[in-house]
């Protein structure tokens, strides 16, 4: 088959994917519970073939800082909930959602994924997160997360256990025969019986096994323990953006880890994010992208860079920062447990420039967003693609709806013209359209001895 671009379409706070998005002139942050609103950007994802919705998400409402309640648009509907809702407004796009393992249970996940699946007819899809965040911990019975390497450890076992109960079933166990009263065939049911170091799960799931098998599995995460898992688990890794050089070497390193656990590279496809802010010209593009990085306020902007590098900082932020010596000691400890994945702010300051908070924060804004026409926004994923940066892309559009708009009716026609993506869908589930055959059924090996 022909690599194909994948296309993601992503939606996170209420006016974009920018933070102050929501204060753009064309937003509709007003309209952030409303099905209608998520309903036209799934009809405008599925009109421009994406593959996928992806819906991200945090079971906490950031208030660690002022400004997380003062500026910061971050209510958003659960997930699950909106996508059930969005699959009787859509026919063909994926529904991924973000589920964390660290505070769930394999149970609840599996019937839920499953249970928007057979919804769906087969669009359902995960994005693992482990969580990270302090405020989390908070909302379910502790002060802190469980370590790092925890975490992962417990995802890893959660995965597992959530394949064994989609698998509990045989996909022909479910007979409904009238004549005989037959209506499930026992000998085509297992039970899962799970004892490990973090679940005791004994199952069966109390539904029939999903129209994928498996819905698909996204996983998100730039750490050592993050990459490993997705190696060893994941069809698709959700990334940051970087560089074209890091992005290649990134990619190249997460396909060197998927061999390793003896899966074929191409069994995983890398979707790192893109943010696009399109233009008739390239100096309208960068003009209409300043103005966006120009409405985020000056608290957000201190507090965004103080907790990057954990390190209290004053409400200036022309202040040249003065860095903590000991990175590993301090509020710095703080974020040591969040995440792993390279923290290029702090790495910059340690080393010795004399940097601000709002220099950090635009340096950060446009190493982060792809700026110029339709033509030019498709150069640079043409080749993204080409030279195996990336399998595709989670497009993140700074405002929405009209950011995302512009890109469906601008940008994919032109990626449509030079072969990249397709006019119209072919396959019919989730999992086919990213190029996994269906899993065969996994019977633990305790009902096979």
């Amino acid at each position: 088959m022909t690599r194909r671009l994948l296309l993601a379409a992503f939606l996170f706070h209420p006016g974009g994917s920018h933070v102050s998005g929501w204060r753009h002139d064309d937003a509709e942050p007003h309209r952030h519970v409303d099905i209608d609103y998520y309903a036209d950007f799934a009809q405008t994802a599925e009109r421009g073939i994406f593959d996928t919705l992806f819906l991200a998400d945090g079971l906490y409402f950031w208030d660690r800082f002022t400004s997380g309640i003062d500026h910061y648009g971050q209510t958003r509907l659960e997930p699950l909930t909106l996508l059930s809702a969005l699959a009787a407004r859509t026919s063909r796009i994926g529904l991924a959602a973000t589920v964390s393992t660290s505070y769930n249970e394999p149970y609840h996940v599996a019937r839920a994924l499953a249970s928007l699946d057979h919804i769906s007819r087969g669009r359902a899809a995960w994005n693992l997160v482990t969580s990270r965040y302090p405020e989390e911990a908070r909302n379910f019975g502790g002060d802190a997360h469980l370590d790092h390497a925890l975490r992962y450890e417990r995802g890893r076992e959660f995965v597992d256990v959530v394949q064994l109960l989609w698998d509990s079933w045989a996909d022909d166990a479910i007979l409904a025969d009238r004549t005989s009263g037959l209506f499930a065939d026992p000998e085509k049911l297992h039970v899962t019986d799970h004892r490990g170091d973090h679940f005791a799960v004994r199952g069966p799931l109390n539904i029939a096994r999903p129209p994928q098998g498996h819905p698909l599995l996204f996983q998100a995460g730039g750490s050592e323990a993050g990459q490993e898992l997705a190696a060893a688990t994941a069809d698709a890794v959700f990334a940051r953006s970087l560089p074209l050089a890091e992005a290649q070497r990134f990619s190249a390193g997460l396909k060197a880890r998927v061999v390793a656990h003896g899966r074929d590279p191409g069994d995983v496809a890398i979707l790192p994010q893109y943010r696009p802010v399109v233009g008739e010209t390239t100096a309208d593009a960068r003009a209409e992208a300043a103005r966006i990085l120009a409405s985020t306020p000056d608290a957000l902007i201190v507090e965004d860079v103080a907790h990057s590098i954990g390190q209290v900082l004053g409400p200036d932020p022309d202040a040249v920062i003065a860095v903590e010596s000991d990175a590993a000691g301090g509020v710095a400890a703080g974020i040591a447990n969040e995440s792993k994945s390279p923290n290029r702010r702090l790495a910059r300051l340690q080393a010795g420039e004399r940097l601000t908070a709002r220099e950090l924060y635009a340096e950060s804004f446009w190493e982060s967003v792809s700026v110029g026409t339709a033509f030019e926004i498709a150069d640079d994923i043409q080749e993204r693609f080409e030279t195996g940066a990336a399998d595709g892309f989670v497009v993140q559009a700074l405002t929405q709806p009209t950011g995302f708009r512009e890109f469906v009716d601008q940008v994919v026609p032109e990626l449509q013209l030079r072969g990249l993506t397709r006019r119209a869908y072919e396959e019919s589930t989730l999992g086919e359209r990213f190029g996994r055959a269906r899993p065969e059924r996994r019977v633990p090996e305790s009902v096979l001895s």
